[in-house]
């Protein structure tokens, strides 16, 4: 035990060194990335320590370190909960951001800023490890808003692009929705048990809905489910490694962490595991059909993680947490070597993004490409690759599960879509003519190119192995079950990568026509974006501007003062004048007069 302990606090200290360099002279005289990637290295070798001693000898621990504040009767700790969840996730984000830092060396080579932008990566890693780690929401609280702010600025790393500051302060304000929820739950979970600390929270009995719904939205926002949704296809205005790292592996996965850290609770709770498995089933299926027609490789890949994030919350539904922490560890491999092999053709095509304007890489980018093709096939769970191990684990559940039929079905659709998409990007991107300008330079021979990919590549087809038998059993194994349910997942893919194959060789003869209203909606993300983020916003600004116009310029400006006094002074002129018209009114006044006159001419 005191080996893990020392383990920790070493990986700790090898990533905050680098961070306490740079803010000396001596970043000047050294290599900054390649230090850093170094020290990425020494911590993944030293997270395997913790690791093989939970999977031979199932210790799990947790470490109180020092008393931080007390609040009224509430003492505050640094402690950190060495369980499983935390141990694997460990080990899993080091080696993924070992090779997404060796990657940026490359890719970002000609950038003025590269060392700035290397030591976000790593402060990123650290309030990510802080988060998944902690052992009281206080501290969850801290990594959780660390990753935002980290997500911000390196969303925004090309501040002179308009849609790159439109990106960022989009991820930060969904975000912000999320945060209301978890800042929720920790006030009402602090003024009913007088404590953040999750051993203490988890223990509680017949747990009430309220501070387990303020959980969800907070996993709603960081995991973009279905509502908060549109900051994460818009996030890929960022560098590729960024979204390697924050938007396929670590970051987006927070949500659904922080569901599984509190699965005690839930799992007793129908209401939100019905809640959970709506939610996930909408977003899963949603954010496929958006993957469908989008012709932006990251943003086919982008869709592509959410939904998977979909898949994984409905995974929570049924009551699964650890098959949807299995397909957390299994998705971070190759969906970050999908993002690297995209990074690897859009820079050797001249910044080219658009998967119509590439074709035919697998002869002028072989290795790219046959990675390319391994991660698809990974993520649509091809047998025996990572992917497998947890999807078709989670497909037989949700198969053999008995709760919200048409949640399951939407899910199973949404499956086969998996297959479409990533077909499309196989078959466009790597196979049929090229469609590229001839005069491009293509070099795939930088080894801080290729040696990440293929750590990922090796990941991508041996990790769910390994991680799948070091996981503990998951709830109420199914024993037995019929032939064609046990084959349902891989007929579901099998389907969907013909029906994918039939249509992309269909482009070849078809005629321009006016597209279809389903391939609209799709194009369109479903009108979300121009519903919520442009008709919505001009409906409230005219609705203000009226009622400005109306309220303060018509009625305030003009008919309280200036029409008012007129209204008033007409009639005050209409109430006191004798013009009349009435010939008695003349007579009497002539009358008066008369009376009048010769009273003057006696006095």
């Amino acid at each position: 035990m005191n080996i893990s302990m020392t383990s920790m606090f070493l990986i700790l200290l090898i990533l905050i060194t680098p961070i306490l360099i740079s803010m000396t002279n001596l970043m000047k005289s050294i290599n900054f990335p390649l230090y850093v990637i170094k020290s990425m290295k020494y911590s993944f070798f030293l997270s395997l320590i913790p690791l093989a001693m939970f999977t031979f000898l199932n210790m799990e621990y947790m470490i109180v370190s020092w008393s931080w504040v007390s609040i009224s009767s509430m003492k505050l700790t640094v402690s950190f909960k060495m369980d499983l969840f935390s141990i694997l996730f460990m080990s899993v984000a080091l080696y993924v951001t070992w090779s997404i830092m060796e990657f940026s060396s490359w890719y970002m080579h000609s950038d003025p800023q590269l060392n700035r932008f290397i030591k976000y990566l790593l402060l990123f890693l650290i309030t990510m490890i802080i988060l998944t780690s902690a052992n009281n929401l206080f501290q969850l609280f801290i990594g959780w808003e660390g990753v935002g702010i980290m997500s911000f600025l390196l969303i925004g790393w090309w501040y002179g692009r308009t849609d790159a500051n439109t990106a960022a302060l989009q991820a930060m304000l969904y975000n912000r929705i999320g945060d209301v929820g978890l800042i929720m739950a920790m006030a009402w979970l602090c003024l009913n048990t007088n404590s953040w600390e999750l051993q203490h929270i988890l223990s509680m009995e017949n747990p009430n809905t309220l501070p387990l719904l303020g959980l969800l939205i907070a996993a709603t926002g960081k995991s973009a489910q279905f509502g908060l949704h549109p900051w994460l296809p818009s996030a890929m205005e960022g560098p590729t490694p960024v979204s390697a790292l924050l938007h396929s592996s670590t970051m987006v996965v927070a949500g659904i962490f922080l569901l599984i850290r509190f699965y005690p609770l839930t799992s007793s709770n129908s209401l939100m595991l019905t809640l959970m498995l709506c939610l996930g089933s909408l977003t899963t299926l949603f954010t496929a059909i958006c993957a469908l027609t989008q012709n932006d490789i990251k943003k086919i890949v982008a869709f592509s993680t959410s939904s998977q994030l979909g898949l994984m919350m409905v995974t929570l539904g049924i009551n699964q947490p650890f098959l949807a922490f299995l397909h957390i560890c299994n998705h971070a491999f190759f969906k970050a070597m999908l993002f690297l092999c995209s990074g690897s053709i859009i820079h050797n095509l001249n910044d080219e993004q658009d998967i119509r304007k590439m074709g035919n890489t697998m002869h002028l980018l072989p290795f790219t490409s046959s990675c390319l093709t391994t991660g698809s096939l990974a993520l649509i769970g091809m047998p025996f690759l990572t992917g497998f191990y947890s999807k078709d684990a989670i497909i037989e559940s949700i198969s053999s599960s008995y709760t919200n039929a048409w949640a399951l079905l939407i899910t199973l659709i949404a499956t086969s879509m998996t297959a479409m998409y990533s077909m499309r990007i196989i078959y466009f991107t790597v196979m049929t003519k090229p469609r590229f300008p001839p005069l491009i330079t293509i070099n795939e021979n930088n080894p801080n190119l290729l040696n990440p990919i293929k750590r990922l590549a090796l990941g991508s087809i041996l990790a769910g192995f390994i991680v799948f038998f070091s996981m503990p059993p998951f709830n109420t194994p199914i024993l037995t079950m019929p032939w064609y349910i046990k084959l349902l997942a891989l007929t579901i893919t099998t389907l969907g990568l013909i029906m994918a194959f039939e249509l992309n060789n269909f482009t070849t003869y078809f005629t321009n026509k006016k597209s279809l209203k389903t391939s609209t909606f799709s194009t369109l993300l479903g009108f979300f974006p121009t519903i919520f983020h442009r008709l919505t916003p001009a409906k409230t600004l005219n609705m203000s501007f009226y009622t400005a116009t109306n309220l303060l310029d018509l009625i305030w400006l003009e008919k309280m003062i200036p029409k008012f006094i007129s209204t008033c002074n007409i009639y005050a002129s209409k109430a006191t004048s004798n013009q009349k018209g009435l010939i008695k009114i003349y007579f009497l006044s002539f009358m008066v007069s008369l009376m009048i006159f010769p009273m003057l001419t006696l006095l």
